[in-house]
């Protein structure tokens, strides 16, 4: 347990620190984030034609309500976490990926539900909103985070036994 704590808080460092650098900003966290901004605006184009979105905004031209998807907000963090949890725990290379992708896309599913919740929400009443914001979503994002780990040791426990590290 403690080796696996140890290499969990080393990973979770590591990635957080590429992140965190100017090349992880630039080359992957700016164009992802703006990536979510478009698939949320155009999920809601699908019965909302006021919604626009640019780079990491998205507004309704209709209210001039806008957000700003921020650093915490775009499921990089979340993602983070999840994969250091999976890469840290002792299985197959194959099980690994495979809990990587599946529980990225759960993050993410989940996050474009928060984005879109919340821009309707900050719409409707703002005290709320950061309400929703600060305090439901972080909170049900990483529950999600959890849950997937979870799930993921459920799963590949049934995939035979985990090889020595």
């Amino acid at each position: 347990m403690v080796r696996y704590v140890l290499v969990f808080l080393s990973l979770v460092g590591f990635l957080f620190a590429i992140e965190l650098l100017p090349i992880g900003q630039t080359g992957f966290v700016l164009p992802f984030t703006s990536a979510i901004a478009w698939i949320s605006a155009g999920l809601m184009q699908l019965f909302d034609d006021q919604v626009q979105a640019q780079g990491k905004l998205i507004w309704d031209h209709g209210t001039g309500f806008a957000v700003s998807i921020e650093a915490g907000c775009n499921g990089v963090e979340a993602g983070i976490i999840l994969v250091a949890a999976i890469l840290a725990f002792p299985s197959r290379w194959r099980e690994k990926l495979i809990g990587i992708v599946v529980g990225l896309a759960t993050i993410q599913a989940l996050n474009l539900l928060r984005i879109i919740s919340l821009f309707y929400i900050g719409q409707w009443n703002r005290t709320f909103f950061e309400w929703a914001h600060l305090y439901v979503w972080q909170t049900l994002i990483m529950l999600d985070v959890l849950i997937v780990f979870l799930l993921w040791l459920r799963w590949q426990s049934t995939h035979g036994p985990t090889p020595n590290r």
